[in-house]
């Protein structure tokens, strides 16, 4: 068993409702299967509701609020999609706080899908290149980002190591290279 992230602890941020569960159980996995340990935070104690697009699916136990966790705690933060989800995030001034915090803090993030709209609400993807949904193309240009449409990218134009993917499809590839980055970041910074 490959064991790159042991000893990280790796920040999944969703809403309560609304966050796509594959986008959030693929990296999930991968961060468990490679030695990580994955925390769920969200904006409300409890648990959370995912949908396997517009149907209900699972729901998970919140580990942590984002309004009490500090990104001292962790070591890398994935961002999964929904259209929901980030939409419900975006507003929410602890979340967008903690992810402003987050990238500044020059951790590595990760975000997928319609996830980067919460990255645009906290002002983090300006000269930076990134992936994602394609309707979510014009408001990281507005925001001052590039948006490709690729499988996954890496940016490292910037505070922190930024990887990002379009969609479902694109999972093996992201999960991957979260793996990597987030396993050669914490080397780099140990």
């Amino acid at each position: 068993m490959r064991k790159e992230l042991e000893g990280k602890t790796v920040a999944f941020l969703v809403a309560n409702e609304g966050t796509e569960q594959v986008e959030l159980t693929a990296p999930w996995e991968a961060v468990r299967d490679a030695g990580g340990t994955p925390r769920l935070l969200s904006l409300e104690p409890g648990t959370i509701q995912a949908f396997n697009h517009l149907d209900k699916g699972d729901t998970f136990e919140v580990d942590e609020t984002v309004g009490a966790a500090t990104t001292e705690a962790f070591d890398a933060l994935v961002l999964p999609g929904g259209v929901a989800n980030p939409d419900q995030l975006r507003v929410d001034d602890d979340a967008v706080s903690f992810v402003r915090r987050f990238v500044l803090s020059g951790k590595p993030v990760a975000v997928i899908c319609h996830g980067p709209w919460t990255l645009v609400e906290a002002d983090v993807v300006r000269d930076r290149t990134l992936t994602s949904w394609p309707s979510l193309a014009t408001d990281i240009t507005n925001a001052g980002g590039t948006w490709v449409d690729e499988e996954v990218t890496v940016c490292t134009d910037g505070p922190n190591p930024l990887i990002s993917s379009r969609k479902p499809d694109d999972l093996d590839a992201f999960c991957a290279t979260v793996v990597e980055v987030f396993a050669r970041e914490g080397r780099a910074a140990a």
